[in-house]
Parts: C-alpha cells; sequence; structure tokens
C-alpha cells in the first residue's frame, strides 16, 4: 500500500488518558475510510502529568519505536499518515520526516507554536516542547536539524513570550487563524516547498471535537477543508494528527471523528495519490 495509517500508542506528555485512545480511535476510522491496514507503535500507560524530563525519559522507548516505523515507512516509498496522542510525539516524528525530505517545510496546525525551550517553559510542559526540539533549540536526543525558516504556524493564537519574539522577529512565519484569505496566506507562506502537515486539534474552535486545550478563535471545520485544499496539489510528504481525545471527560461516551476527516478529505485523497505516484517511481531517494 502506497499510503500507511499508524496510531502511536505510547505514553508521551499525557496530561489525561483520553488521548491514547482517542489516537487509536481516529486512526482506525481514517483505515476504514481509506481501505487501509492500521499499524500501532507503543504501548498504553496511563498519564504521569509531571515535569517534562520525567515525562521525556519515561517515553523515549516508545518515541524511538515511533521514529525506526516512520523511518520504515518512508523507505517502502509510503506517504504516510500517523495519529499521535500528544504533539510531544513530533519530537520523534518531525526528525525523520527532515531525514527523508531535508527541504521539507512544516505546517504546524496548533493554537500553540510549542516552540519553548526547558529554560523558557513557564509550565514545563514536555507538549509546549514539541517543535522547538526538532528545530535544535534544545537537545531531545532525536535530532534538531529543521530550520526556523522552514516552520509555518497556522492558527496558533496562545504564545508565550519568547515564542512571540520568534515570530515577531520574523524567524518563525505565522498564518492567523482570522487571515482573510487563509488558504492563499499558507501557500505563501509555504512558497513552493514540500510540505509535512502536523495537525493539532487544538487549531479548532473549542467545541468541535474533544481536545486537551480549548483556546477561543480557532479554526471552523470549513476553514480547515479550504486550508487542506490548498495544500491538496503541493508537494506532500506526510500528515500527522494529534490532540484527538476520545471524548469530551472521562466515563462519557466516545465522540465520532467522522466531521473532522471530512474537513480534511482533500488532503486525504492527496496523500493517497502522492502514494501512489512513489510507488510507481520506486523507493524515492534520501535528500
Amino acid at each position: 500500500m502506497p499510503t500507511s495509517i499508524t496510531a502511536f500508542q505510547g505514553r508521551v506528555g499525557d496530561r489525561n488518558n483520553l488521548g491514547i485512545p482517542g489516537a487509536l480511535a481516529l486512526a482506525a476510522s481514517l483505515a476504514m475510510d481509506r481501505g487501509l491496514p492500521l499499524f500501532t507503535v507503543g504501548q498504553p500507560a496511563s498519564a504521569l502529568n509531571t515535569d517534562w524530563k520525567v515525562e521525556l525519559e519515561a517515553a523515549v522507548p516508545d518515541l524511538r519505536r515511533l521514529a525506526a516505523h516512520l523511518s520504515g515507512q518512508f523507505a517502502k516509498g509510503h506517504c504516510p499518515i500517523t495519529v499521535l496522542n500528544r504533539c510531544a510525539a513530533s519530537i520523534a516524528t518531525i526528525p525523520r520526516v527532515l531525514a527523508q525530505r531535508s527541504n521539507a517545510c512544516i505546517v504546524w496546525f496548533d493554537a500553540h507554536a510549542d516552540l519553548n525551550t526547558p529554560k523558557s517553559s513557564t509550565s514545563g510542559y514536555l507538549g509546549g516542547l514539541a517543535l522547538s526540539a526538532p528545530a535544535g533549540l534544545w537537545d531531545s536526543g532525536f535530532g534538531g536539524q529543521l530550520q526556523l525558516h522552514d516552520i509555518v504556524l497556522v492558527g496558533a493564537r496562545d504564545l508565550d513570550p519568547y515564542e512571540q519574539q520568534l515570530v515577531s522577529s520574523g524567524q518563525v512565519r505565522l498564518v492567523p487563524a482570522d487571515s482573510t484569505d487563509l488558504a492563499g496566506a499558507i501557500l505563501e507562506a509555504v512558497a513552493g516547498r514540500p510540505v509535512y502537515v502536523h495537525l493539532d486539534c487544538d487549531v479548532l474552535e473549542p467545541g468541535i471535537v474533544p481536545t486537551d486545550f480549548q483556546v477561543p478563535g480557532g479554526l471552523s471545520l470549513e476553514s480547515l477543508h479550504q486550508a487542506c485544499s490548498a495544500l491538496a496539489p503541493l508537494d506532500l510528504v506526510g500528515l500527522e494528527i494529534a490532540e484527538f481525545q476520545y471524548s469530551w471527560s472521562e466515563n462519557m461516551e466516545p465522540v465520532s471523528p467522522l466531521s473532522l476527516i471530512e474537513a480534511l478529505r482533500p488532503l486525504l485523497i492527496a496523500i493517497a495519490q502522492t502514494g501512489e505516484v512513489l510507488s510507481l517511481q520506486g523507493v524515492p531517494a534520501q535528500s
């Protein structure tokens, strides 16, 4: 199969126990929707909800498995779709993307920039360091080759001072959620580069899908669909989706991910077509 669906099931900075089953539910729905087999990586465990360093040490074995799995999917010529319980897993995924396509632009849909460092963070939350590690702002042990100018934040609106400085100085590009022409602004920022898409579900307006963080002023499903339609014709490297929780709170009924999948459909179709092209060309060379 030229496209693969993977659910990461390892604990990685979880603050509650809803992310791991949420990732599996979303990945299973995607696999059924696309008619693809479902891979799982990692061993579920209860949330620690503690400091970033303890969280990272606990997550390292499963993150290494995730990194190896993603590298294997790229080696097979796949354009992978990976569902993560938490954004912190990107510490392992983004370096593998860059090992495959060194010039890839990371389009980061998220209410947060996740560009804090252990020194700048006031919360000590591992998820807040998820993008800064691949960007080499601190050493996670998984690689830090991502250039700041290859990051496009979309919908980020809850920025800490250090993150705001990176944006205000022009080192990192931000496309606000309320952009008049969201799709056009994203395409301008990408500037024709290969694209790897990261979607944190909290980029959406609160109340649309269950997520750990609820930040007002987010995207609608319609605006997400428009953004995906704009990205679909580009040179796609893959897609990862994070922070879809199983339900709104503990012991509640599960929430269907189908509306989210519909919003992502232009991108899902394009990824399938990209995978088909890659499979005809053979395993792509590393760059």
